[in-house]
């Protein structure tokens, strides 16, 4: 955290960062136990080049059709560690079907979200976090799973 202070000082924004906390957090028990509840997989990579793009925006994909890419190369993470190329490495679309197979969970929701990662918290609640919950809930998921980048 204190290197993502001084990264954003050197950046020269005239706020310091604030990481989002909640003194409530909207967690709920499961619906039903785990093998019974039908799974969303949310992601904050995206289906579109987002330095190419502005504004960004929540976007949805196939489940039984994923996406040979993503992308994620505008967000802060340690490209000399890893890249976007192997998919799987950050993008379980696979293993969810085989955890389902196996019936580990329930089902697997029809499409995946991409969550457009913000800097701005009130647009992140006022704006996707709903976006995303009303998809979630047109794929009747009853659990998601949040795949940060």
């Amino acid at each position: 955290m204190e290197r993502t202070r001084r990264y954003y000082e050197a950046q020269g924004f005239d706020k310091p960062y604030v990481w989002a906390h909640f003194d409530d957090v909207p967690f709920a028990p499961l619906p039903q136990p785990l093998e019974q509840c039908r799974l969303a997989l949310v992601t904050t990579s995206a289906l579109y080049d987002r330095e190419a793009t502005d504004p960004r925006y929540v976007d949805s994909g196939s489940m039984r059709e994923p996406p040979e890419r993503l992308f994620a190369n505008d967000l802060a993470w340690d490209k000399n560690a890893t890249h976007m190329e192997d998919r799987r490495s950050y993008f379980p679309v696979e293993r969810i079907h085989e955890l389902a197979a196996m019936g580990v969970i329930g089902r697997v929701a029809s499409r995946f979200h991409c969550a457009p990662t913000e800097y701005s918290i009130r647009r992140t609640l006022t704006k996707d976090a709903p976006e995303l919950l009303a998809r979630c809930r047109q794929d009747n998921a009853d659990i998601a799973l949040l795949v940060p980048l």
